[in-house]
């Protein structure tokens, strides 16, 4: 598993919504990636401050944006 894919799958892990061996793959990961380890306990203390968000009340267009701007500042730009 390389980073992209690990950013995409930290909401589905936090939600124990991956597959066992996707998960497995992530632990791995995890364990592998400082850099990773920092962004998902960023994210974490994210949803801490602000609490659940449900999916619907994001517009698809939100959504995107919010993912594009995560991808963006996990590579730092």
């Amino acid at each position: 598993m390389d980073c992209d894919e690990f950013v995409e799958l930290v909401t589905d892990f936090l939600e124990g919504a991956l597959p066992e061996a996707d998960e497995a793959r992530f632990i791995t990961h995890l364990a592998e990636c400082s850099g990773c380890e920092t962004y998902l306990e960023q994210f974490r203390q994210t949803i801490d401050t602000l609490g659940e968000l449900p999916p619907e009340s994001l517009s698809g267009e939100a959504r995107e944006r919010l993912l594009t701007a995560f991808r963006g500042f996990r590579r730092g730009q």
